[in-house]
């Protein structure tokens, strides 16, 4: 069995919608390795952060740069990630790997995310090529309405950057502009199943809703950056170094190492939760 790879309206459906679901990328005994391992994992619990919606529900993550020799570096590393990332970069230079994020939305108490474009936070690392970034997510346990899955404006990455400011302490996108775009373009719900993967555009503008449901709601995000791509004011250097491509049965078949050594950020240390004074003149709300 070749490896996985896109196929041609996949292309043109990203570049047209800013994102497209791959349905079953990663399978069952995959995702259930993943999540016991993500709920297991001390020292992935001891390193989240929990950054407050503006109703003051909490969202809790947990981020790190280098992807090592674990089962979520095995998953961020493998062939058929990489591969389809540099498909939809359409970029000759090499894929790296910026951070990846743990998202825990517990039942009845995991909080919203505003509306808000990742490079409205990107663009405070001073990264230059906004196209030349995209997230992929990994739903770990099912994503629907009821316990608050991504929402996405369809085509909306067109809009370029949009003006960003506080939303409690996250970053959220200017709503006046949010609300002329869902006038003009489509609200899409991204419901997922464990395994699916939701490609995406550093500029489509995304929300989710707090988890209101009885049942968690759990994904990993990759981010991904051409190592063409520059971030001038980056002090991690994972997004420049080219990501070293495993074999897609790693995942499952190799013996993973722990997770002691994995970069971590701190919320005080992120770049994007710091004030540039121009935030307060951004309605977020």
């Amino acid at each position: 069995m070749g490896s996985f790879s896109l196929n041609a309206s996949q292309i043109v459906d990203y570049n047209r919608d800013g994102y497209i679901v791959v349905k079953g990328l990663f399978s069952t005994e995959e995702v259930e390795k993943l999540y016991q391992t993500a709920l297991e994992n001390s020292i992935m619990q001891k390193n989240a952060m929990d950054l407050n919606d503006q109703s003051g529900k909490k969202t809790k993550l947990s981020l790190w740069f280098t992807p090592g020799d674990d089962v979520f570096g095995y998953l961020i590393r493998s062939e058929r990630m990489v591969n389809s990332v540099q498909q939809l970069l359409q970029e000759d230079s090499q894929v790296c790997h910026f951070h990846t994020k743990l998202m825990q939305k517990e039942p009845k108490v995991g909080g919203a995310w505003e509306w808000h474009q990742d490079y409205g936070y990107w663009y405070k690392n001073q990264f230059i090529f906004p196209d030349q970034l995209m997230s992929v997510m990994i739903a770990l346990t099912p994503a629907n309405k009821e316990n608050g899955c991504l929402q996405v404006i369809k085509g909306s990455h067109k809009m370029g950057r949009v003006n960003h400011g506080f939303a409690g302490e996250q970053v959220g996108a200017d709503m006046e502009m949010v609300n002329h775009a869902l006038k003009t373009m489509d609200l899409v719900y991204c419901e997922l199943e464990p395994g699916d993967a939701l490609f995406f555009h550093s500029n489509l503008m995304h929300r989710s809703e707090a988890n209101l449901s009885d049942h968690p709601r759990w994904s990993l995000i990759s981010c991904y950056n051409s190592q063409s791509n520059i971030a001038y004011a980056e002090t991690s250097t994972s997004w420049k170094v080219p990501v070293s491509i495993v074999p897609d049965h790693a995942l499952l078949e190799w013996n993973a190492e722990s997770f002691e050594n994995a970069d971590f950020l701190k919320k005080e240390d992120d770049p994007a939760l710091k004030s540039t004074g121009w935030e307060n003149e951004v309605k977020t709300s």
